[in-house]
């Protein structure tokens, strides 16, 4: 029997010079950065240290997402593997930048994102296709200017899997066909607002896409005429069939097939089908997991209400876990029929359902004990009484959604904390509770979620036992609470470490120490502090620095915010994306100072007192990854057109806004 030789190490520096790390062999290296890949400032840090490790860094690197198509000629010799190409950031893509891609990594790329880039045609996506053969997944949403030129391009990629052309408005049904002609191997298609798209170019994908699992066909101008051939797709789980207003009764009963394989059907905002089409269309379907019928009864009055001759419709499919019926009508017979499903519902949406009341949902509960996540969100007609049996009958709880359910008591969130322990989110916006509902959720020590905004009732005193006992907190939402003050957050800063957002808007007793306690969560990406009076550019700078990974950052009517505070985030705070700067007291310096971020996409500018026209234009320009800008109209004639013209060209959208100064 043969014996294995053990492989010898290899030198991880491409010169000869003595290095102390080349004692570790590269799949040792390659181990520690596969955990490093989701902290960006970690790699760097690695790939830093040495010769060795920024040698071995860049053949290890699969995914990149570049913040500007300029900066792809520097990484491509540096990253020779790239298999992941993620350009969303990149606004401005041409047909040259797509040639040079294809090139480059044409043995190695098998997904690109284009879903917010432009300026590229058929023929750069032609370079792309034909040179890059393992390419599986592309994303070209919102890429209004691709034609069915574009399309015949995207026939070329003979191994692609999965396809998303949302909002591809200009490809007509030829378009469609020749995709379904030379990428016989889709597995995921979304032609979502693909207007021009009818029943020949969906005919068409069915009869040649034999590998489709996910068909998303939302607001498609077709008829049943597509859907027999759809239906017959042998490995389809997901059809989504939102607001496709051509699909009525009537053509759903003409249907001869059914589709074995559906798991999942989404029939939202579909006007003209009732329970009858419904039955029709999902007959003889045997792996029925989730159905979608949201927002059916109140959209048109000929839409049926949930009554029980729509769930009769449900009764065969003993596999099915999730319904959502946002928006819809209740009957009391479509609650009884509901609870008699004899199917494992562990998710039940029912969001705004007008005539829900408490004797329905409490029916409906006791029937299905293990829900794992219920949404009754504006379902204003239940109590203290649908609380009590929620919580006595569902324990497996990890979600509730109850924003402004106005007819619970206080009383009724010490049910939830006492008796629903698995609990990881909970939505009580707009609702009663107070700081004894608030100690009884903290025993609830996986929640993640908690969002409490116009919660007048709660304060520090609540908050504290949550911030010391639910160390998970990842997403913290006090929008107008406006009893919390710095106390409370220091908790949530001290206890919560993961924290990741957290908004604290509009609430008056908020000063600089709660911005200096969240500084400690290093995790922190989104803060919201709109309207916070009291915050000022020493807290902001605090964040700055403590929080690196912040990229949304809302800093509206913070009047004592200025350029104190816009020098640090220049400085620290190179991941922000998105900001808004209203009513500041941010003059042309912090704002230029802002432009040096070289991720920032996104900026809100209206009404800030000490901002030129000169001052706005430098920063416009310096700001070279901005895809959208908000501006106060009166700038419009005192910008430079050329200006203007050139932010257009290279990806950034103006919204202007004639919006009067609000005291």
């Amino acid at each position: 029997m043969k014996t294995q030789s053990k492989r010898r190490p290899q030198p991880l520096s491409p010169d000869s010079s003595p290095n102390p790390f080349d004692i570790l062999t590269e799949e040792i290296v390659c181990k520690i950065l596969d955990h490093l890949h989701n902290d960006p400032f970690a790699t760097k840090a690695f790939s830093l240290t040495c010769k060795a490790f920024y040698f071995i860094e860049s053949r290890h690197r699969r995914i990149l997402k570049p913040l500007r198509p300029e900066l792809l000629p520097r990484i491509f010799h540096r990253y020779p593997f790239v298999s992941h190409l993620d350009l969303s950031m990149c606004p401005r893509v041409d047909d040259n930048t797509l040639n040079v891609i294809s090139s480059t990594w044409k043995a190695t790329l098998q997904s690109i994102n284009l879903s917010r880039s432009r300026f590229f045609t058929n023929a750069g996506l032609s370079s792309l296709f034909v040179n890059c053969s393992g390419l599986v997944e592309v994303d070209l949403c919102n890429a209004t200017q691709l034609t069915d030129l574009a399309a015949s391009a995207i026939a070329e990629a003979k191994n692609l899997e999965r396809l998303s052309l949302a909002r591809c408005k200009s490809i007509t049904d030829m378009g469609i066909g020749c995709i379904a002609v030379g990428c016989r191997k889709l597995r995921s298609l979304c032609l979502k607002w693909c207007l021009r798209v009818g029943d020949l170019g969906v005919e068409l994908i069915a009869l040649k896409c034999k590998q489709i699992r996910s068909l998303d066909l939302s607001y498609l101008p077709i008829t049943e005429k597509s859907l027999n051939s759809v239906l017959q797709l042998q490995h389809l789980e997901d059809l989504v069939l939102e607001g496709c207003h051509g699909i009525d009764d009537d053509g759903l009963s003409t249907l001869d097939q059914s589709c074995k394989s559906l798991k999942m059907l989404n029939l939202s905002n579909c006007q003209n089908v009732t329970h009858t089409g419904l039955s029709s269309l999902i007959n003889g379907t045997e792996q029925l997991q989730q159905i979608i019928l949201a927002y059916g009864s109140s959209v048109s009055p000929k839409l049926p209400k949930v009554t029980s001759d729509l769930v009769k419709c449900l009764n065969a499919y003993s596999k099915l876990q999730s319904i959502k019926l946002d928006g819809c009508t209740v009957t009391w017979s479509g609650i009884k029929a509901m609870a008699s499903l004899n199917a494992p519902v562990k998710e039940l949406s029912l969001s705004k359902c007008l005539g829900l009341t408490d004797d329905g949902l409490s029916f409906l509960v006791q029937s299905h004990k293990d829900l794992r996540k219920l949404d009754i969100t504006c379902c204003r007609k239940i109590t203290y009484t649908s609380i009590d049996i929620i919580t006595n009958s569902c324990t497996s709880l990890t979600s509730l959604r109850m924003e402004s359910c106005s007819l619970v008591p206080k009383e009724a969130f010490v049910l939830i904390g006492a008796r629903c322990s698995f609990l990881e989110e909970l939505d009580a916006t707009d609702n009663e509770i107070d700081d004894e509902g608030l100690k009884s959720i903290s025993r609830c020590s996986k929640l993640s979620i908690l969002k409490l905004g116009i919660c007048s009732n709660i304060s520090d005193e609540g908050l504290a036992k949550v911030g010391s006992s639910c160390s998970m907190l990842k997403e913290v939402d006090l929008y107008r609470s406006v009893a919390i003050s710095d106390e409370g957050i220091a908790a949530i800063g001290e206890g919560c470490p993961a924290l990741e957002m957290i908004n604290i808007a509009y609430n008056d007793k908020i000063t600089d120490n709660s911005l200096i306690s969240l500084s400690k969560c290093r995790l922190l990406k989104a803060l919201e502090i709109r309207g916070c009076l009291g915050v000022s550019s020493i807290g902001l700078s605090a964040i700055a620095v403590g929080c690196k990974q912040l990229t949304v950052l809302d800093i509206k009517k913070c009047f004592n915010i200025n350029d104190n505070g816009m020098l640090p985030l220049a400085q620290f705070s190179q991941n922000l994306k998105q900001i808004n700067l209203s009513y500041c007291s941010v003059t042309d310096v912090g704002l230029v100072a802002l432009a040096s971020i070289s991720r920032l996409q996104n900026m809100t500018i209206l009404h800030l007192a000490g901002l030129t026209p000169n001052g706005l234009a430098a920063a416009l320009l310096a700001c070279r990854a901005l895809t959208k800008v908000k501006l106060h109209a009166s700038f419009r004639p005192l910008l430079p057109q050329s200006i203007l013209g050139y932010m257009e060209a290279h990806g950034c959208v103006f919204h202007w806004r004639d919006k009067a100064f609000q005291v």
